[in-house]
């Protein structure tokens, strides 16, 4: 974006005049092919929703020129604004005023500078003015990031990938994640990330993988980062409390499961974080079969998120319920439509099996066993139900899988 000074040299009286009846003809001008353009067509908005329709009906070429319409037509509104905003700030009146965006805006509203305030509205709506310190220059620099609209780059991400273009889908949701500053919704970065990362585990780019899903755990698991720190920490140090009882508590976690058991565990524990969920199993699926010793750990907090989200569900239904063990669990998710699904996403059979491997590896045998006997007598656990029983026939470690 060029850099307009607007506080420039005190000009002529003769000049002044001139200069403000050029500003207010190219202000008239601008709102007037703005006002037509905009005539023309929709709210970018909605164009995103209609193009959300369409995909989800699997029209996915209407789609695509929807989300395209509506990056197009977003980024026009806002080129519109930015130069009503910039003619209004460069009037030898404004100009003197200073940097003072109160000023400014109290300027737009007396002399009925329609366009400049309008501009101002919008602006508001989409960033807090508190943010702007009074600036009327950062409020101008604003107009430039809101043009971005990251929640369209997204959605033609989207239909990248479900046409199989996944080079061009991972393209797409990089440039929304360079953007997120602009997102109505800064939690939907997370969602970013785990596109990003499941294309770099289909492509087998697993060294970029490994970095976006420890990226997500690194900012949204506490209880992980922080234990990290502790463990690196030298030990006669004096830890923040949180850092020092996050380290005892994963400590304990560990401790629990290898020398009482899984459902010793799940009795004592309990942790929903959902949205570490997936990063922590699958960075456990690609640890175990590349022989990282830390796979168990990833693999045990997977597992402890999954089990406290159903509990937490079937305890919605049954206000007395208390876990016992998890078998008795499994009845409850065969009873709930929900929660059935809620196991195939999180792919929940396979984490235990592979929770299971870790552990084997690991030399908590025993514990290993435990949780293949317990999928060895769950029907619905399908492909890791007879991996299980194979395991307990004869016990080994899952082979090493060279990655790319």
């Amino acid at each position: 974006m060029r850099c307009f000074n607007f506080f420039g040299r005190e000009p002529t009286r003769k000049n002044e005049r001139y200069r403000t009846s050029s500003s207010l003809l190219i202000i008239f001008l601008l709102l007037f092919v703005s006002t037509q353009i905009f005539a023309q067509t929709q709210p970018w908005w909605l164009s995103l929703e209609q193009g959300k329709q369409r995909f989800r009906a699997g029209d996915y070429g209407a789609a695509l020129m929807l989300f395209e319409d509506a990056r197009r037509d977003r980024r026009a509104m806002y080129e519109y604004m930015e130069r009503d905003f910039v003619a209004f700030l460069s009037l030898g009146e404004v100009r003197r005023i200073g940097d003072m965006l109160d000023r400014v805006e109290r300027f737009s509203y007396e002399r009925h500078y329609t366009s400049a305030s309008a501009a101002l509205e919008e602006l508001y709506y989409r960033v807090p003015k508190e943010s702007f310190n009074n600036s009327a220059y950062a409020a101008l620099a604003a107009f430039d990031r809101l043009k971005n609209y990251p929640e369209a780059e997204y959605w033609i991400g989207e239909v990248y990938r479900i046409e199989g273009e996944l080079p061009l889908a991972l393209a797409q949701y990089r440039r929304a994640l360079s953007m997120r500053e602009t997102l109505e919704d800064r939690n939907f970065a997370v969602t970013l990330h785990y596109k990003i990362a499941n294309i770099l585990r289909i492509r087998q780019e697993y060294n970029e993988m490994e970095r976006v899903y420890n990226s997500i755990i690194d900012d949204l698991d506490t209880l992980w980062t922080n234990s990290n720190i502790a463990a690196r920490a030298d030990p006669d140090a004096n830890l923040p409390y949180a850092q020092s009882s996050a380290s005892f508590a994963r400590a304990g976690m560990t401790r629990t499961l290898e020398n009482e058991g899984v459902n010793r565990f799940l009795l004592l524990f309990r942790y929903n974080n959902r949205a570490v969920e997936a990063a922590h199993r699958q960075l456990g699926f690609y640890y175990t079969v590349s022989n990282r010793p830390s796979a168990q750990q990833h693999l045990m907090f997977a597992f402890l998120i999954q089990n406290t989200i159903i509990i937490e569900e079937v305890r919605r239904h049954q206000f007395d319920y208390a876990f016992t063990d998890l078998a008795s669990l499994a009845q409850q998710i065969n009873r709930n439509p929900l929660l059935l699904e809620f196991v195939e996403e999180v792919e929940y059979y396979k984490t235990i099996y592979y929770l299971g491997a870790s552990l084997m590896r690991n030399s908590h045998t025993s514990i290993a066993r435990s949780l293949w006997v317990f999928l060895a007598s769950q029907p619905q656990a399908g492909e890791w139900r007879g991996r299980a029983a194979s395991q307990l026939r004869n016990p080994r470690t899952e082979p090493i899988i060279e990655m790319p």
